[in-house]
């Protein structure tokens, strides 16, 4: 551990570490701050700046099924560093990209090496977390990932007026050296906690519920709970994504809103994106994850086929921020519900396999959204059919239970026997 056995670690210090490694690698929310700089000064169009990003969370979904057992092998404070490494250089590789004019640098660095660093950084603090507060999973995990969410809020402004002070490229050095420097510090005070730790909580009086599993990242891809998590996330991704990526122009075709409005409108779905981040996994501690999924699906059911009817700018918008609310809860959800169904042998990994529902939702969302609108000529078909992707997500949901009853009668014939 690197420390002495007496001392432990303050666990709210661990998850501020947390934060400080997914606020650092939020900021890629922020991408289209420099979208229209980069035009402007290079030249290059729309899709091949866009592509940047894109290529960036297809590396962060890859790097996080990959590198899971690596986390898990060697612990949060390496994978905290490779992290650190892999993003700042990636930032400041970007720099050199814009300087020497190379879209195909670009893409490399940032997409690739600052894609690596996403993914890694990611899932170390995660399955870290959930170790730390086996009587408050949702909670602790939500924290950090809500840093995800807000990070791009945060980040935005500052990397707008750093580009206006000193360019595009200098931007890019700078926040390269901030971001690896904040992950540097995190990274080095995360650990996991001593052995024996989950025994000293329960003995301290909290009710921690035990797992209903302890599996392999392997195993756990072998069973049928594994995929019904990986449909759910899927699903509330893609029409969280794609509803991301065509919320100012559908807000301006359905509900009348001016283009400022709407813009301001996209900003403020960022603070309800990261919100229920925190509130959605806190819940889940008390309501249990499985009725928490269940109550995102019934929740976006009704919303998605409500919002084209919606005409009234307020209430619209107000819908529209709850449906934000279920998108970022279902990320933040996602790796207490792992933690509950295989146990924390390998969460890390567990989780770096199930966000591949991620990377692959970041390319199908924002392309069925466009196809879909060109396709009808108005967004309410597209609410319409995201509406029922939520009903067969619905019924996923419905039928995991199944799979979680059986594993509790197992376990209770187990214990009965031993």
């Amino acid at each position: 551990m690197g420390e002495a056995k007496g001392k432990i670690k303050n666990r709210w210090l661990i998850a501020l570490a947390a934060v400080g490694i997914h606020i650092s690698i939020g900021s890629v929310y922020a991408w289209s701050v420099f979208t229209n700089p980069i035009r402007e000064q290079l030249g290059w169009d729309l899709s091949a700046v866009s592509l940047t990003f894109s290529i960036a969370i297809v590396f962060l979904g890859l790097s996080a099924a990959f590198m899971g057992h690596f986390v898990e092998k060697y612990g949060p404070r390496r994978s905290g560093l490779v992290a650190a490494t892999f993003f700042g250089i990636g930032l400041v590789g970007s720099g050199f990209a814009i300087n020497l004019e190379s879209i195909w640098l670009l893409y490399v660095t940032y997409g690739a090496l600052g894609g690596i660093g996403l993914g890694v950084g990611y899932i170390t603090p995660v399955s870290t977390l959930v170790k730390w507060f086996p009587d408050r999973r949702g909670l602790a995990t939500g924290l950090a990932i809500m840093g995800f969410g807000f990070s791009a809020m945060i980040a935005s402004p500052i990397m707008a007026n750093l580009i206006d002070s000193v360019g595009i490229a200098n931007t890019f050095f700078t926040l390269g050296i901030i971001y690896f420097v904040i992950m540097l510090a995190s990274a080095l005070y995360i650990e996991r906690p001593p052995a024996g730790y989950m025994a000293d909580v329960q003995t301290s009086g909290k009710k921690v519920q035990s797992d209903l599993s302890q599996l392999t990242a392997n195993e756990a891809v072998k069973t049928r709970r594994f995929w019904y998590l990986w449909i759910m996330l899927f699903i509330n991704v893609t029409c969280g994504i794609a509803i991301l990526s065509v919320a100012s122009p559908m807000a301006q075709e359905i509900a009348g809103l001016s283009a400022a409005a709407a813009a301001t409108m996209v900003g403020i779905m960022g603070v309800f994106n990261g919100l229920g981040r925190i509130g959605w996994a806190s819940v889940s501690d008390y309501l249990g994850r499985a009725n928490v999924y269940t109550a995102f699906f019934v929740i976006q059911i009704v919303t998605f086929f409500a919002l084209p009817s919606i005409t009234h700018a307020i209430l619209f918008q107000a819908v529209l921020f709850l449906i934000l609310t279920c998108y970022g809860g279902g990320f933040a959800a996602i790796p207490a519900y792992i933690g509950d169904l295989f146990g924390t042998k390998q969460l890390g990994a567990i989780h770096g396999y199930i966000l591949t529902a991620w990377a692959l939702a970041g390319l199908v969302g924002p392309i069925l959204a466009s196809w879909i609108r060109e396709t009808t000529d108005s967004y309410a078909g597209t609410l319409y059919i995201f509406g029922f992707m939520f009903i067969a997500a619905l019924i996923v949901s419905l039928v995991i239970r199944i799979d979680i009853k059986q594993l509790k009668e197992k376990n209770k014939v187990q214990d009965l026997a031993s």
